[in-house]
């Protein structure tokens, strides 16, 4: 059976590992994600914490996991948790409800298909996005705590969580009534950022486009509401009317924005994966998903650079990596967000968006096994079973 695109998903795992995981502040048992490659030695020691680029760390770690169960890897997963918890203060909370549906996101998956489950931690963010629900003052919920900013990339994740989560329906639906009701423009079909203060930011990022995409599509999968595939279709269509220049999808530099492609990749994958397919536009929209992963992922494939043997992806799909060097502006938080490293390939984000890629290119390829949803398989066996969480580990 062809083996191409898990061979190159499993590439740019190991270029990830190889280059920017390490050990947190040395301690044994531990593992993060350093932000940068080449590192200075503030990124070697975490003196910077971005929350949310490593809960997509352990999130592609779960992909890779679900292409290729290996014992060793679940370790890896393992590591990564008790290290963000323990980065993060001791905690899993924090004041961002966009960065905790990362990390909710990644925790649930990690327990449903890598079998490492945080049970107390799932519910303690669980309750973060029930209770921070806020129609009386224009949302959903809000970007931030004590913010009056609601936008896509808060509501979207975290109404996907709540769906998959104990079956928090009923709040995954209205999140999703309310974005379709606040935020999708009507000339294009495609996502706004959010509302501020009752007025529109216009912005349209892809990783906007993606989220909504899980969320409709996620409930398309559980309800029998036909508007959620309604829904998918047309934002399907827009962004690949949009968003896809050439059949590649966009991208937005390194920094944050690094992440945005590569999130847009992974639910287009769900979209083709897992809409149910019971009409003529269900099957004309996860085709159109599938192409533009596919597309995308021979694109940045064929522009990468290799050092060392493995490869280091674009931040812009469509166009050749450039190789970061030591030196020159490295990325630096402003106003809540992390901007773009000089040469935006140096940024971890950018690397994981090209990891996350490839894995999703590897579900909708024939060496991808039976059910190719990254959402619907179960962990293999092993000759360990899953380790039960340590009593410190779910201690807040």
């Amino acid at each position: 059976m062809d083996q191409v695109w898990g061979n190159r998903a499993a590439s740019a795992e190991a270029a990830v590992a190889t280059r920017h995981l390490r050990r947190l502040w040395q301690l044994p048992g531990t593992q993060l994600g350093v932000v940068a490659w080449p590192a200075t030695s503030k990124r070697l020691l975490f003196g910077t914490w971005h929350y949310w680029w490593q809960a997509h760390l352990l999130d592609c770690l779960v992909d890779a996991q679900v292409r290729d169960p290996q014992l060793e890897r679940q370790q890896r997963i393992e590591r990564q948790i008790r290290s963000h918890r323990l980065r993060n203060n001791g905690s899993w909370i924090n004041n961002y409800y966009d960065d905790m549906a990362w990390l909710a996101l990644a925790l649930e998956r990690a327990g449903r298909l890598a079998g490492v489950a945080r049970p107390k931690a799932l519910e303690k963010l669980s309750d973060q996005f029930v209770n921070a629900w806020v129609p009386e003052d224009g949302g959903g919920i809000p970007w931030r705590k004590q913010d009056q900013f609601f936008n896509a990339p808060a509501n979207g994740p975290a109404g996907i969580f709540l769906a998959r989560y104990d079956d928090r329906l009923r709040r995954a639906q209205q999140m999703a009534d309310w974005i379709d009701e606040t935020l999708i423009d009507p000339e294009t079909h495609l996502v706004f950022d959010g509302i501020k203060g009752g007025s529109l930011v216009r912005a349209q990022y892809t990783y906007c486009q993606g989220v909504v995409l899980g969320l409709e599509t996620e409930l398309a999968a559980r309800t029998e509401d036909p508007e959620h595939a309604a829904r998918v279709h047309r934002l399907v269509a827009a962004v690949r009317d949009n968003m896809a220049p050439g059949g590649v999808i966009q991208g937005a530099g390194g920094g944050d924005g690094g992440l945005f492609n590569g999130i847009l990749a992974r639910y287009l994958a769900l979209v083709a994966t897992t809409l149910p397919e019971t009409t003529p536009e269900d099957t004309a929209a996860r085709a159109v998903a599938k192409e533009l992963v596919l597309a995308s992922a021979k694109s940045a494939w064929d522009l990468r650079q290799t050092v060392d043997g493995l490869p280091l992806f674009a931040a812009f799909w469509d166009r050749e990596a450039e190789l970061p060097k030591l030196g020159g502006k490295d990325a630096q938080f402003v106003a809540g967000a992390v901007n773009a490293s000089e040469i935006p390939e140096r940024d971890l984000s950018v690397q994981l968006s090209g990891w996350m890629l490839m894995e999703a290119a590897h579900t909708l390829s024939d060496d991808s096994p039976g059910d190719h949803s990254l959402e619907n398989h179960s962990l293999g066996n092993h000759d360990e079973p899953p380790r039960e969480p340590a009593e410190e580990d779910e201690a807040e």
